[in-house]
């Protein structure tokens, strides 16, 4: 084999080699680009320099160490059990801002069903059969939860006759009376006397009247507080100019404190308006303006309300003072008591 040829092709090689390994500049035809970056002084074109091919290294691994974990830490974390999560106690705080008021409408009847209940309280203990009623040495029917007077007719109306009136008011709102009743509300109370009527209670008529009563209880307080509302303006211009301004503000005092629209309504459906300053015994009444008139100064409040009932049992003790001995007005003085007593802590 003839190795001539190939010794003149490695000359040939070392030459071209020793050629590259000066530095003459290798002349390459440029290309101009048209793509524009906006910056004025742009830096020279770099040399091209010698260039070795290289492989590149395969990145080295980090070896990781795994810590082998017990057989019985592997097992015990498969089953996972539920985690108990103890929940901070909860506290309420209340609100900064003001909670709205209850509706008016609401809170009026709620009160208007207070003053019912305790006005058919004070006067019948809660009682049905007590709601057709006459009392000892009356000579009226007492009917209703406010006890309204019923006479008979062709009786003289000492106290006037008030039922009348509260019939008339239930048959407005819708309410069905008895036929014996429906001609009695004209003609007058269907006994004459007590006797009557308490022979008559256990009657099916009767009880079942009673009953009708005590179903329209409610209807029975509005009547009673319309008519002690309307009576209030009435009360200072029935009262001598020099003692306006004081009863105005004791009326004004009692109004305002709390509960006292009960105190007020259960006087006047107890003992009346007192508007009729020539009635009552020997020219003294005894009516919710006497006991306004009667009342010495105060606040409102709780001062109010306590002299508001002592002036009202003073102004009942003088009716019994002036009352005749007959009546034996004194023996009602313990239950007076008790009611107006009611007045220092109403509903």
């Amino acid at each position: 084999m003839k190795l001539y040829p190939l010794l003149g092709l490695v000359s040939v090689g070392l030459l071209s080699l020793s050629a590259c390994s000066q530095n003459t500049p290798i002349k390459t035809q440029s290309t101009q680009s048209t793509k524009s970056y906006y910056v004025d002084n742009q830096p020279p074109a770099p040399t091209v320099s010698r260039v070795v091919y290289r492989q590149p290294a395969r990145p080295t691994k980090t070896p990781v160490y795994r810590q082998r974990t017990p057989y019985q830490q592997v097992r015990r974390t498969q089953v996972k059990r539920p985690v108990e999560v103890r929940r901070a106690p909860r506290t309420v705080t209340r609100p900064t801002r003001a909670q709205p008021r209850q509706n008016s409408a609401n809170a009026q009847t709620a009160e208007l069903y207070a003053i019912g209940t305790k006005i058919f309280q004070n006067e019948t203990g809660g009682r049905i059969d007590q709601l057709v009623h006459w009392n000892h040495r009356e000579d009226f029917a007492s009917m209703g939860i406010g006890h309204f007077t019923w006479y008979p007719a062709g009786r003289r109306q000492s106290f006037g006759n008030t039922f009348p009136g509260l019939l008339d008011h239930l048959q407005k709102n819708g309410v069905k009376l008895p036929a014996w009743v429906q001609r009695a509300r004209f003609e007058g109370a269907p006994w004459r006397t007590r006797g009557e009527l308490m022979r008559a209670k256990n009657t099916p008529e009767v009880r079942q009247f009673a009953q009708l009563l005590y179903n329209t209880r409610h209807l029975q307080a509005k009547y009673i507080m319309d008519r002690a509302m309307r009576a209030m303006p009435r009360l200072v211009k029935k009262t001598p100019p020099h003692l306006r301004a004081q009863v105005a503000k004791n009326l004004n005092d009692v109004a305002n404190s709390r509960g006292g629209r009960y105190v007020l309504v259960d006087y006047v459906n107890f003992k009346g308006e007192g508007l009729n300053r020539h009635g009552g015994y020997k020219g003294k009444n005894w009516g919710l303006l006497q006991v306004l008139e009667e009342m010495r100064p105060t606040q409102v409040g709780q001062p109010a309300l306590n002299e508001f009932a002592d002036a009202a049992m003073r102004v009942l003790e003088r009716r019994v003072r002036n009352s005749k001995p007959s009546r034996n007005e004194r023996k009602w003085l313990p239950g007076w008591r008790n009611r107006t007593n009611t007045y220092r802590n109403p509903v």
